[in-house]
């Protein structure tokens, strides 16, 4: 068969965490302003205001890289890393994490279906393992991954997609995969690994023009359509 018009199956699918798969109504920025507060950086300040839109504008970016560019040195950055982190972890053990409406049974239709879901996220692993505990998501995935399970690299990178690749060993091209994500980064990183699929959702930080912009194959109003979207790309 002709390599240019094979049909190709699609049984790799790496899915973001925060505002694809879960939603956290905005607990990244509230967990910032903590963690900016420890570090001197004045509520209201201008400074608050640039460096709170930075975040907004990296969001998906592993936050330790955020820091690194908001403070500097590296020991201010571990600090407002750690800061964030701890403030995060409080939010989400307040409860304040819930799934994307659709998420958790679109991710069992995808595993039912006999394909391999990795979820992955730019936090830190205390903080993912937290989000996965609070949801009773610990097996829901076959794999789960972060920044430092790929050699430290988050998005835009596309190490985490391609360290999904390589340890699941789901498929045998990267062609085969597809990336779900809310934000441009997502789609950067899904991009620059080669995946068949790079879908933006609805349900986050990024709209359909940066989405778009930024590499995006398919927009979907939430990943809950993602696996009707699979079986069409494969009919």
């Amino acid at each position: 068969m002709n390599t240019l018009t094979e049909k190709r199956t699609h049984n790799l699918i790496v899915l973001d965490m925060a505002g694809t798969t879960v939603a956290d109504g905005g607990l990244v920025e509230r967990a910032f302003a903590s963690a900016a507060g420890r570090l001197g950086v004045e509520p209201g300040s201008a400074d608050h205001t640039e460096k709170l839109d930075y975040v907004r504008a990296t969001m998906g970016e592993s936050k330790i890289s955020v820091f690194r560019h908001l403070f500097g040195d590296e020991d201010r950055a571990q600090q407002a890393n750690t800061a964030f982190e701890e403030a995060y972890g409080e939010l989400v053990d307040g409860g304040l994490v819930a799934p994307v409406p659709g998420a958790p049974e679109a991710i069992e239709e995808l595993r039912a279906a006999g394909r391999t879901v990795v979820l992955s996220t730019g936090f830190a692993r205390a903080t993912q393992d937290a989000i996965l505990g609070a949801l009773g998501w610990r097996d829901l995935a076959a794999l789960t991954l972060c920044p430092a399970d790929a050699g430290g690299r988050g998005r835009p990178y596309p190490d985490m997609v391609l360290a999904a690749f390589l340890r699941t060993g789901a498929v045998d091209d990267v062609r085969s995969i597809v990336v779900a994500g809310d934000t441009s980064y997502d789609m950067l990183s899904g991009v620059r690994s080669g995946a068949g699929i790079v879908a933006g959702v609805l349900t986050g930080a990024h709209d359909k023009d940066q989405l778009d912009r930024h590499g995006a194959t398919h927009v979907l109003r939430s990943v809950a359509e993602l696996p009707d979207l699979i079986a069409r790309a494969e009919a």
